[in-house]
């Protein structure tokens, strides 16, 4: 039995990518801001509720599947848009994109990807999501939703919360660059992963391909590294989610919603969706976690669109935690990420499986058959409880 089949947790699998994966790499998967608070709230609070156990109940025939934006799935998750995937493992937005597809749940690609929206839908038979960062530079932007358009790509996923960077400080000290700057350090790192080292090699996909070749300022690395930095736009806001869905002609998620009227606004300029998000612990350090705020906007919204969440969730407990709270389904980021860090394509579809027995098993224990069924009735107790106003 090989390292995938005999890890059975994510935090196992977190384990076997942290000694494949180069240090720079690895902690780039796998920081939040800052002092990192509400990168660990993320997590730590998901543990501050606990299910209600019943028996004696009939638990055959269970259903996973249920539908995402009218598609239908076979667990209630999506891949989440992760910048630089393709740095994790060679070609690791195709591998991401594949094991999801053969899975049965939508893959999003960032706009920061490795791999290019042609690179995905070459590799591909069926559409994908595309996550879009709005920059100064309108007219690339506006391309690149052609360019998602015209690679049939089933939604746009309009992340929000990024008009300026939070600052990590793994990032910074380890002198993250895409691509790794041959340091040393480096060279000394790759000596210890000779593995990633040698299927780094057989790819050509070692830059920003979906802004590489397409902006014309960014002819080589230094002046594509520039480009990007100067570029998030600093005036977003609620009405461009209007052109941009208008352009596109298909659904537009509204990706980083933390606070009830921001949800309302979100949905008032016409987004189809909303991805209750902190952006992983990665911004706004001290914010809240995803599942603590989750309910409230639910409450507030839900009834109007479907509300997913992302950011903690390690574990099918976590997946049915978030469902019984009010969420649709979940965006899962650091779980492909962690899969496939450990072993490529292969690695991201063990996680997705080890989400799945435990979605699976622990459901049937909260005396539930169907997963479209799982709501507040399943929570025996919630320290996040609705009622302290979050």
């Amino acid at each position: 039995m090989g390292a995938l089949e005999r890890a059975l947790t994510i935090e196992e699998l977190k384990a076997i990518a942290r000694r494949r994966v180069p240090k720079q790499f690895f902690d780039y998967i796998d920081s939040g801001a800052y002092t990192e608070q509400t990168y660990n709230a993320n997590e730590a609070d998901f543990k501050k509720i606990t299910f209600r156990q019943r028996v004696a109940v009939n638990l055959e025939n269970r259903n996973l599947s249920t539908t995402l934006l009218g598609q239908p799935v076979s667990l209630p998750i999506a891949i989440a848009p992760v910048g630089s995937t393709g740095m994790t493992d060679a070609d690791g937005e195709i591998k991401a994109a594949k094991a999801a597809e053969k899975f049965g749940i939508p893959f999003t690609l960032s706009t920061m990807g490795i791999c290019s929206i042609e690179d995905v839908a070459e590799n591909t038979s069926k559409p994908f999501w595309f996550q879009l960062y709005v920059m100064r530079d309108r007219g690339f932007i506006e391309r690149l939703i052609d360019r998602a358009k015209a690679a049939k790509c089933s939604a746009l996923v309009l992340t929000m919360d990024l008009q300026i960077l939070g600052q990590r400080h793994k990032d910074i000290r380890s002198g993250l660059t895409t691509p790794p700057r041959i340091t040393p350090r480096f060279v000394a790192e790759m000596m210890l992963k000779p593995g990633w080292a040698f299927r780094m090699l057989g790819t050509r996909r070692h830059t920003f391909r979906n802004i590489s070749g397409h902006v014309a300022d960014a002819v080589n690395l230094a002046k594509l590294s520039e480009w990007t930095r100067t570029q998030f736009d600093l005036t977003l806001n609620w009405t461009d989610i209007g052109w941009i869905k208008k352009r596109f002609g298909g659904p537009v998620i509204v990706k980083g919603v933390l606070d009830v009227e921001d949800a309302k606004l979100a949905i008032a300029n016409g987004a189809d969706g909303i991805v209750v998000s902190n952006h992983g612990g990665r911004q706004l350090d001290g914010a809240p976690s995803t599942i603590r705020v989750l309910p409230a906007i639910v409450d507030a919204v839900g009834h109007q669109t479907e509300v997913l969440m992302d950011g903690g969730i390690r574990s099918g407990q976590d997946l049915l935690k978030a469902l019984a709270l009010g969420a649709k389904g979940a965006l899962v980021g650091r779980i492909m990420a962690y899969g496939l860090g450990a072993g490529g394509e292969a690695g991201v579809t063990r996680a997705l499986e080890i989400v799945r027995k435990e979605t699976d098993t622990s459901m049937a224990l909260m005396g539930e058959r169907d997963i479209r069924n799982v709501g507040l009735h399943n929570i025996y107790s919630n320290d996040l409880d609705r009622r302290q106003g979050y």
